[in-house]
């Protein structure tokens, strides 16, 4: 059964940080293009960051360099860290996954997970 669970979220003030677990059963990261997603209230999802099979990252131009998504292949594990965190970061954060090795963040991701939820305060 395939299965994303994500991770991690939870009430932070602005300039800390968080890091958010996608925890993977079903498939393997090893082997499919997973991402990062993020929605604001009454925004529509925007992509944050992808990460291909063989580990090369992409990331959102608007993101800077705030964020790293990386994964661990053995604990079939999707991780995204979010540095000097601000308000406007506040989202439910979404991982997907899409089986290819062409991976950015426009492919059509067809796996997701429910999300976990990022509020950040002044």
């Amino acid at each position: 059964q395939v299965q994303l669970l994500e991770s991690g979220g939870g009430s932070v003030q602005a300039g800390g940080s968080l890091k958010l677990s996608c925890s993977v059963s079903g498939f393997t990261v090893s082997r499919d293009c997973m991402a990062w997603f993020r929605q604001a209230p009454g925004k529509k999802r925007e992509g944050v960051a992808a990460i291909a099979p063989n580990g090369a990252p992409t990331y959102a131009d608007y993101l800077e360099d705030r964020i790293t998504i990386s994964k661990d292949n053995a604990k079939n594990t999707l991780y995204l860290r979010i540095s000097s965190l601000k308000p406007e970061d506040t989202a439910m954060y979404y991982c997907a996954a899409y089986g290819s090795s062409r991976c950015s963040l426009y492919v059509p991701f067809n796996r997701w997970g429910q999300g976990t939820q990022v509020t950040v305060s002044p």
